[in-house]
């Protein structure tokens, strides 16, 4: 743990230390930005995720994780607000372990090498609140509905919804923007009608210009679950993003890596991809 502990922060040092000014956020990065794109805009954004050594506690799954395309779709609808849907259309991991003893391993339907399914649709929306100035952050509300697509035969999915909410904080403080967020998210439980289990999320972002077409980003996000008894699939996570981004002729290409930091996350990963914002519509 210590290790990558040290990782999280020589990676976060490293992007602080670059150069130059910075956008809103947008792939690699998770981390909401309370900043809208704007009424009538539309970003588009897809890409590759890689995960290495991925478990899933529910189905006592084991493996590398892929998916094709992560596909998000953003929609100015007016200044201040915006909906927002990401799917993981495609995803598919190579088994490299089973586990016994996971809750919903007895509904699994698979070859015991791999197994694919689609992938979860998330639904949500985002609203600035205050608009930045010299001396005050913007401040935005964010929430999100994970709608259960992947079926727990694949053990890819749990066939239950969560829910995220979140309260978004961004400052952009000479030539650096950072932005946190802090929330709640309520993971249905697979195992039990009508339960519920209640964490914190958190995340933190920095982004940097080293070009007028360059950034250098990084980010930690992570989730904590305070209850006296941990179910499967509710359990504490850490992880930690950097990666670069590079606009030209207004589509913006990214590449990240993706590093764990507790067991039950990924070991590692690899993402790519692009991001494209255009005028789409007029607001009346």
């Amino acid at each position: 743990m210590s290790r990558t502990l040290t990782a999280t922060f020589l990676a976060l040092a490293f992007v602080l230390a670059a150069a130059a000014s910075a956008l809103a956020q947008q792939r690699p990065l998770q981390t909401e930005d309370p900043e809208v794109i704007g009424a009538g805009r539309i970003m588009f954004e897809t890409g590759i995720d890689y995960k290495r050594d991925v478990y899933l506690p529910v189905s006592g799954l084991r493996g590398n994780h892929v998916t094709v395309p992560a596909f998000g779709l953003s929609l100015g609808v007016s200044s201040i607000a915006e909906i927002q849907v990401d799917w993981g259309i495609y995803q598919k991991l190579n088994i490299t372990e089973r586990v016994a003893g996971a809750p919903l391993a007895h509904l699994l339907q698979t070859d015991g090498i791999s197994t694919d399914d689609l992938g979860d649709i998330h639904i949500g929306a985002k609203v600035r609140l205050l608009s930045e100035t010299a001396r005050r952050p913007a401040i935005g509300s964010w929430f999100s509905t994970r709608l259960p697509n992947a079926g727990n035969e694949s053990g890819l999915g749990k066939d239950v919804q969560d829910f995220s909410s979140a309260l978004t904080i961004g400052k952009t403080v000479q030539s650096v923007r950072v932005v946190a967020n802090i929330g709640l998210l309520m993971i249905g439980r697979p195992t039990e009608a009508v339960a519920q289990d209640d964490l914190l999320i958190y995340s933190l972002s920095v982004a940097r210009a080293i070009s007028p077409a360059a950034e250098l980003v990084g980010e930690f996000a992570g989730r904590a679950n305070f209850a006296d008894i941990v179910t499967p699939g509710a359990e504490d996570r850490g992880l930690l993003r950097f990666g670069a981004r590079y606009t030209r002729s207004g589509v913006r290409l990214d590449g990240g890596i993706m590093i764990g930091l507790t067991s039950r996350d990924p070991e590692i990963g690899v993402t790519g991809g692009l991001t494209w914002v255009f005028n789409a519509f007029r607001v009346p």
